[in-house]
């Protein structure tokens, strides 16, 4: 109070003052290709305190990997040639895609950033030292380093890296079913095969019911497909108020 009272009650010191950081725009996908997010993470190496980096960017509605790429260093120029790379191979041409990343120097440097409004790309960022903004591909790199099949031991070389990580990405995209899209893969879904199998997965559980209605106390599951994923919905008041508390 006399602090307040003298006009002394203000920040003090070297350090920089706490910012205030708006929350990311909420971006909502309801199609392949409208909604992408991309991150860097470390592998190991048989060298202590070196690292290999996975740049990988997947779709939020299809969780499909469409771009990824191992460099032995962080660079915009590395990321740019990534993103042109995944627009060719998805055939993205000047249209509303939203990429979303964090605030590291490759995802904001000049050569990145000029090639996305090239490419008529709207860039999304997540805030300064909150995780959750990209919830996307840190739970995807999660399911990488947690899968039985991650090595054990860190990888000798680059090109070991590379094989890992293409068995990996062929798995994830064909082969695994994924629990937040009913259970498809994500080129089913991103290919638009998976409305068919969910449509033949409803028909199957309801013929079930019918031979057996004692076995069923309720509906039978829901097979419809998920409609629209977001990025960052809005949350509420006191969910933002912790946000914002962890940041400062």
């Amino acid at each position: 109070r006399i602090l307040k009272e003298a006009g002394q009650l203000h920040h003090r010191g070297r350090a920089q003052a706490p910012k205030k950081v708006s929350k990311p725009k909420s971006y909502k996908a309801t199609a392949p290709n409208q909604v992408w997010s991309w991150d860097i993470t470390f592998l190991a190496t048989a060298i202590v305190g070196i690292f290999f980096r996975l740049y990988l960017i997947m779709d939020i509605y299809s969780r499909k990997i469409v771009g990824w790429e191992i460099h032995e260093n962080e660079t915009a120029d590395h990321a740019a040639l990534l993103i042109r790379k995944a627009c060719l191979a998805e055939g993205i041409s000047m249209q509303d895609l939203v990429l979303h990343s964090d605030n590291g120097s490759p995802m904001k440097g000049a050569t990145m950033l000029a090639m996305l409004q090239r490419l008529g790309i709207v860039p999304s960022f997540s805030r300064p030292s909150v995780s959750n903004d990209n919830p996307y591909s840190e739970s995807l790199f999660g399911t990488m380093k947690y899968t039985p099949a991650y090595p054990s031991k860190p990888f000798e070389r680059l090109d070991a890296a590379r094989e890992w990580v293409d068995e990996f990405v062929h798995w994830y995209n064909e082969e695994h079913r994924h629990s937040g899209i009913q259970f498809v893969t994500p080129a089913q879904r991103h290919s638009g095969a998976e409305k068919l199998i969910l449509m033949n997965r409803k028909v199957v559980y309801e013929s079930a019911k019918q031979r057996n209605p004692e076995r069923w106390s309720r509906e039978t599951r829901n097979w419809e497909p998920v409609s629209e994923v977001w990025l960052n919905p809005e949350k509420s008041e006191t969910e933002e108020q912790e946000v914002r508390e962890k940041v400062a």
